[in-house]
């Protein structure tokens, strides 16, 4: 993550232009070599910081109230992660607008933020999955390699083949991948929408509370619930 800073600080200082990979290397107190170990191109360094806001949102959502719908739970993970102060503090919000105003600038940072929000949807989806199967009882668990959602099998006299002395892993519903999907353009959308603008980070034209706009513009969507 400290590569990861020092090249966001330098994009941010003097342009994705001016700044090399030797350069984020000095920054960080690594060999370029080493940079190269982690790195492919000076772009993908900012990669971890994309990466670690799409995480703490989904992962809000996996942490909201198991009482909540999916609606309740999606806003509620608005709050804890765009809000400034809550999630990420107003200054480090000026950062990442400067951040997705390169990606818009930049073909190879906008595929290394389209790759992170691609991930950041299907790790939705399966966090979607495991809300659904506890609204209805059902015990699920993250198959730790793949982690694709795992669900008990169904049948309790179906004989047991070679093999099946371990859960296999249970393929998220299409429609779940689409209310992911949707979930996911609502706040991506908002944040990408608020990086064109001059608008603080707080307050009625920001990223928050766009992203309650967008999910609000939604609707009765089916989120999949049971």
């Amino acid at each position: 993550m400290e590569i990861a800073r020092a090249a966001a600080a330098l994009f941010v200082r003097q342009g994705l232009r001016a700044t090399r990979a030797e350069d984020i290397a000095q920054a960080a107190g690594i060999a370029p070599r080493t940079f190269y170990r982690y790195f492919a191109s000076k772009e993908e360094a900012v990669a971890p910081l994309y990466a670690a806001g799409a995480q703490r949102w989904t992962q809000a959502v996996r942490e909201a109230p198991p009482a909540l719908t999916v609606p309740e739970a999606l806003r509620h993970a608005v709050h804890q992660t765009l809000t400034p102060g809550v999630g990420v503090s107003a200054s480090s919000w000026e950062w990442v607008r400067t951040l997705i105003r390169l990606a818009d600038a930049s073909p190879a940072l906008r595929k290394v933020w389209a790759e992170v929000c691609q991930s950041s949807e299907k790790t939705l989806a399966e966090i979607l999955a495991e809300r659904s199967s506890v609204s209805r009882g059902q015990a699920v668990s993250a198959d730790p390699e793949s982690g694709d959602i795992v669900a008990p099998e169904s049948g309790d006299n179906v004989a047991p083949e070679p093999g099946d002395n371990v859960a296999r892993p249970t393929p998220i519903p299409p429609h779940l991948h689409f209310a992911a999907a949707v979930a996911g353009a609502a706040v991506r959308v908002a944040v990408e929408s608020w990086s064109t603008t001059t608008s603080p980070p707080a307050g009625p034209t920001g990223p928050a509370a766009l992203a309650l706009q967008n999910l609000e513009a939604v609707g009765e969507f089916e989120w999949g619930e049971a």
